[in-house]
């Protein structure tokens, strides 16, 4: 038995151990600010442009050229704010309408792209590889100064076509459409005027100018995403550019090849932009860091286009750019044809998990109308999914709490001789049909489901800054209560999170955690062993510390799913013919211990009869 307790002890470590690294793996220390003096800001640029070949060149050469001011269309949708350049015909300048840096309302909206010039730039290109009868010259690229026709708004149904001569009887418009989410269309289309021949191949590229600021949270994919033929890759920032050097175009680069549908493009954590070419068509994505500009870039090369003397080619691109919402982003793959979209969103290694829990914390939300309470509503139903599993362990932790008086009884008998213990156990055990190892099931099932929700709770945008009640305004945020201010009755600001005060002077949902960690525990069976008990004791207020820092939502989870299952147990051992003491802890291990001293004792003599001699 001594064996087996230790066994425990070491497992509690364990499991302590564990927690802690994951702690500092979910929350590791803040790490100093990124050095943001990158060449995008001495006005440097990504620019597709190859070398005369006589078939168009496999992979766009990058390089860095100042960029002219040139005249801009604003583009106002539902969502969407900002402009476009005519200078490339870029995209290169969007805001998020419906979205804010913080929660508060006068807060600066989140801004997706930004123009070359500014810190960090990020935009998006579109263009021809010149192939037979053509030159670099004679195409348009990321520098071309069009022409925009009447309209000076892009906004949904109201499309705007852009237009360029190349002075050798080839003319090139540009239809640039959007929807009323995040979707942009980009309409390529070639005139040939010439009396020649010639091929071209229509490209898009996503261009980020050094490293954005990063989370570099373990659970969150920041980096390029992409989906080729069904295969969908994550790559972070550091190992693009890690990427063996092309020998064509003396760049990390990547090309790969895709036969039916993919998509390619950057990844935040909130935020998205992605190529999406025409599916069903073969084309290259390209990943590409260019070292001596520092810019990342993801590229689609569509397949080359041959054009007679007189006739006409047209190519098309999508290019997503916003918001990562699970509604918007399913239907762009269900309705719009969009393979695996969904994916786009960093589900995690339980994705089999994840996927259908926020499908249906979402449509509970949808019914509800609050994010907290569509949590509490998630966690009553995944109770009632394992209650079977839930209710076998349950009762056989109540046997197992009547059974402590006999097995402290059995411990002052064996003695020393562990043999005879541990047989006698067995044999106790066995008489009255109890397995003690049935108690771990609802742990083994709440592990996974609790990090599949932190999962949903932290990466999924619906979360984001989504209220509860009162002071709880922000559910994928740590609890912003305080014992440092009274709970908000002092006048002075709680501690910064991230820092050694906040950790200590947690907030009211950390506090209702430790009370029903501490109120379970009651319920389950004490450890014999002095050493465990105490260990066991102080779990709920070390959990208590340690989950101060969580998201509030997944605290709000786990305080019900606590609540729930000491109800479940108080019932089930009223059920049994015990009725629970909690403060008394029906029998402690330490009055068991007294009890059986007392029964083993022998009686005290009787003392003399006082007499006469």
């Amino acid at each position: 038995m001594e064996e087996q307790n230790n066994k425990n002890l070491i497992l509690a470590m364990v499991l302590s151990a564990v927690v802690m690294i994951v702690w500092f793996i979910f929350f590791p220390p803040p790490e100093p600010p990124a050095d943001t003096a990158t060449p995008s800001q001495t006005s440097t640029e990504a620019v597709a442009t190859t070398p005369t070949e006589a078939e168009p060149t496999q992979a766009a050469q990058t390089e860095a050229t100042a960029v002219p001011e040139a005249p801009r269309l604003t583009i106002d949708t539902p969502k969407l704010s900002g402009s476009l350049s005519l200078r490339g015909g870029r995209i290169d300048d969007l805001s998020l309408k419906t979205y804010r840096e913080e929660l508060a309302p006068t807060s600066p909206e989140v801004r997706v792209l930004s123009p070359v010039g500014e810190p960090l730039s990020y935009y998006s290109v579109f263009g021809w590889l010149p192939g037979t009868g053509l030159e670099a010259a004679d195409v348009p690229d990321a520098n071309t100064a069009w022409t925009a026709d009447a309209a000076t708004t892009l906004s949904p149904g109201k499309p705007v076509t852009l237009r360029w001569e190349n002075g050798k009887g080839l003319t090139f418009l540009r239809e640039i459409a959007v929807d009323e989410d995040f979707m942009f269309t980009v309409t390529d289309t070639v005139q040939n005027g010439s009396g020649t021949a010639v091929a071209l191949q229509p490209y898009g590229i996503v261009a980020r100018h050094g490293l954005p600021k990063l989370q570099n949270i373990f659970v969150v994919h920041e980096g390029v995403v992409q989906r080729i033929d069904g295969k969908l890759t994550e790559t972070d920032y550091k190992d693009v550019t890690k990427l063996e050097v092309d020998a064509r175009e003396g760049l990390p680069a990547e090309v790969s090849e895709a036969t039916t549908d993919g998509w390619i493009g950057f990844t935040d954590h909130y935020w998205m932009t992605t190529l999406v070419p025409e599916q069903g068509k073969p084309f290259k994505s390209v990943l590409k860091y260019v070292p001596t500009a520092d810019i990342y870039q993801a590229e689609v090369r569509q397949p080359v286009v041959s054009l007679d003397p007189g006739t006409t080619a047209t190519s098309s691109m999508r290019f997503f750019a916003g918001a990562k919402e699970w509604a918007t982003i399913r239907a762009y793959e269900n309705d719009h044809g969009i393979p695996g979209f969904i994916d786009s969103i960093d589900w995690g290694w339980f994705y089999f998990l994840t996927k259908p829990i926020f499908a249906v914390l979402h449509w509970l939300n949808g019914l509800i109308g609050n994010m907290g309470l569509a949590i509490i509503a998630l966690t009553f139903f995944l109770k009632f999914l394992v209650l079977p599993l839930a209710y076998k362990s349950y009762v056989s932790m109540a046997r197992m709490k009547e059974l402590q008086p006999e097995m402290e009884a059995l411990k002052e008998r064996a003695g020393e001789d562990k043999q005879k213990l541990q047989r006698e156990m067995m044999q106790l055990y066995k008489d009255k049909k109890v397995n003690p190892a049935a108690g771990c099931l609802p742990i083994l099932i709440q592990i996974p489901i609790f990090f599949s929700l932190y999962k949903v709770i932290f990466v999924t945008i619906e979360l984001r800054h989504a209220p509860f009640f009162g002071w709880l305004k922000d559910l994928s945020a740590p609890d912003p209560s305080s014992l440092y201010n009274l709970f908000g009755l002092l006048p002075w600001d709680a501690p910064v999170q991230g820092t050694v005060l906040h950790l200590i002077f947690i907030g009211v949902l950390p506090i209702l955690l430790g009370i029903t960690m501490w109120l379970q525990q009651k319920l389950n069976p004490a450890p014999t062993d002095p050493v465990q008990a105490s260990i066991f004791a102080w779990m709920p207020w070390v959990f208590m510390f340690m989950l101060g820092g969580f998201a509030s939502g997944l605290v709000v989870y786990w305080i019900t799913n606590n609540t729930i299952t000491f109800i479940q147990q108080y019932l089930i051992m009223w059920s049994h013919g015990k009725r629970p003491d909690i403060f008394g802890n029906i029998r402690s291990a330490k009055a068991a211990r007294v009890e059986a001293k007392a029964k083993a004792a022998p009686p005290p003599a009787a003392a003399p009869k006082k007499g006469k001699k």
